[in-house]
């Protein structure tokens, strides 16, 4: 991929959760995501555990809070669903604060905000402690090789279309354009559709420029570091921890 490109997310950082190979966090992030959706919903004690757990990796990687936190605006839509679902959804009423809520609905509500809260902590801790690059590198052999390479083109070029795209908002914006009102959607519309000709286009000159270089359908292949047993263990400390509160919330029930 040549010289390596961060991202947006990525918090410069020399923790111990930094230098572990990007395949053992990868493994852990999956399980520890699997086990907080497979703890039961009324379990809010085994949530608590898995958010200290999460804690103390945060706290381990040295990563400001505050960083993630400002992040955390993907999470949005599932809050919105979240605190609708106690009004909307059926079954016995509760009063909660004066109002009176579906008690099945507030429940689920709250284990969807849990559950989704964690889990995009944990994606985002991911993404501030591993390069695009090294997630790469730890994916190479345990997925086929030409998705492999799509991601890696991919995040090669990010940088380039949103930079693209930037250049095209300075220009509308220049000519006195600014998208107010549902009115200036076909404008937003049509510079969707030109962004997308020269990307097409970038990549034919990419693929010829590659091609005339010697490429035959194969990238050379990323190096990654492989993992020892005891960075192994380090990295499912947090899924484990997990899997014990899952475990212990059905068996609790």
């Amino acid at each position: 991929m040549g010289a390596g490109h961060g991202h947006r997310l990525h918090f410069h950082g020399h923790s111990a959760v930094h230098r572990l190979p990007a395949q053992c966090k990868l493994l852990a992030l999956v399980l520890f995501v699997l086990c907080v959706v497979a703890t039961p919903r009324t379990a809010y004690w085994a949530y608590a555990l898995d958010a200290a757990a999460l804690g103390v990796c945060i706290a381990a990687s040295r990563v400001p809070v505050g960083y993630l936190a400002k992040r955390m605006l993907i999470e949005l839509p599932f809050v919105v669903f979240a605190l609708l679902l106690p009004f909307i959804a059926l079954g016995d009423r509760t009063v909660v604060l004066g109002v009176e809520v579906s008690a099945e609905g507030l429940e689920a509500g709250l284990s969807l905000l849990a559950k989704a809260t964690l889990g995009v902590v944990g994606g985002l801790l991911l993404a501030a402690t591993t390069e695009p690059r090294d997630l790469l590198a730890g994916l190479e052999g345990r997925l086929p090789r030409q998705l492999i390479q799509i991601m890696a083109m991919m995040v090669r070029y990010l940088d380039v279309t949103s930079d693209q795209m930037r250049r095209m908002r300075i220009a509308r914006e220049s000519r006195g354009f600014v998208a107010r009102n549902p009115r200036h959607w076909p404008v937003l519309a049509q510079g969707a559709g030109a962004l997308f000709v020269r990307s097409y286009e970038r990549g034919e000159r990419v693929h010829l420029a590659m091609v005339s270089r010697g490429y035959v359908g194969q990238l050379p292949g990323l190096v990654h570091d492989e993992a020892t047993t005891r960075e192994w263990v380090t990295s499912l400390a947090l899924p484990t921890t997990a899997a014990v509160a899952a475990v212990a919330g059905w068996w609790l029930r």
